[in-house]
């Protein structure tokens, strides 16, 4: 009987590299938000992927990026231990930022960070559906040249290409062992958690040129109704009493919209309806409240 192997692998890079939407095609479910918006992830979401008699956790870290605000720090910390206490890592890269279209700084600052930690990463050269394939070597030669890498992937995290290849070598990686997980188990995030980062993703699709980051939210009740249905509460913080009525919008349609799009998507997540009720409170200082740091994972004092 062949053993079987698990392990974490983390993914990290850049912001808006395309982490959460790789690890959603790891996984083959989706357990962490994705949006045209950098910066979305705010902790680590640990996907399960079977592969082969391989269980290959996934953490989904925030993007690597200059902190500024404590939140930022305490992003930027949980990104790097992450990183540090998993048996693999993959830097993903945007292809775009290495043939000319883009910034490459925040990429070069991880690689100088692997230098000093002594590092090896898998580089993944993700979105290369959107660039020549002539660029694609001189951008990939670039990057090994750094020294930090143990292997190259050209992959689409979006349309696939390449993925197979990456999840077979992670996968081949992962230490001799039992599963870490029930084998049908996909996420180890809590289930209120995750439906908090559903509403917050849509309310992020629908005010990303309104609000770009200056709201949170979180799953108050939780409660069992009728024949295996769901009454779910959610409070949306926002730093400003105008942030909150533009969450509101005219005569309340936003959060409707808002609401019924989350409602959706949590009803096929979960399997069974759920009623989903939203308000919206103005926390001026909800991103440094040492409670809510807490309850996302992230570490106060970073």
């Amino acid at each position: 009987m062949t053993a079987t192997r698990a392990g974490f692998v983390a993914i990290i890079g850049a912001p808006n590299a395309g982490k959460s939407t790789l690890v959603n095609r790891l996984v083959g479910s989706k357990v962490s938000i994705v949006t045209h918006k950098v910066q979305t992830t705010r902790f680590p979401i640990r996907g399960v992927m079977m592969r082969g008699q391989s269980q290959v956790v996934l953490v989904d870290t925030p993007g690597i990026f200059a902190p500024k605000r404590r939140l930022d720090r305490a992003m930027v910390k949980s990104a790097w231990d992450g990183a540090g206490d998993a048996d693999a890592m993959v830097h993903l890269v945007d292809a775009r930022h290495w043939t000319g279209h883009g910034d490459k700084s925040e990429d070069e600052a991880i690689i100088a960070r692997l230098k000093e930690l002594g590092a090896k990463a898998i580089l993944a050269l993700n979105k290369i559906d959107l660039v020549e394939r002539s660029g694609l070597l001189a951008a990939t030669q670039a990057l090994f040249d750094a020294g930090v890498y143990s292997d190259v992937v050209m992959i689409s995290g979006l349309k696939g290409d390449g993925v197979d290849q990456l999840a077979d070598m992670i996968a081949g990686r992962m230490p001799e062992g039992p599963y870490l997980f029930p084998e049908d188990q996909s996420a180890d995030i809590p289930v209120r958690m995750l439906a908090a980062e559903v509403t917050r993703e849509k309310l992020m699709l629908r005010l990303h040129q309104e609000i770009p980051y200056q709201l949170t939210v979180e799953t108050e009740t939780w409660e069992k109704i009728g024949k295996g249905g769901i009454k779910i509460g959610q409070l949306i913080h926002v730093s400003r009493e105008g942030h909150r009525s533009i969450v509101l919008g005219k005569g309340g349609q936003t959060i409707k919209e808002v609401g019924t799009a989350s409602r959706k998507e949590l009803t096929e997540m979960l399997g069974k309806p759920v009623h989903l009720f939203l308000r919206v409170k103005v926390s001026e200082r909800w991103q440094d409240n040492r409670e809510r740091f807490t309850a996302i994972g992230l570490d106060f004092d970073a």
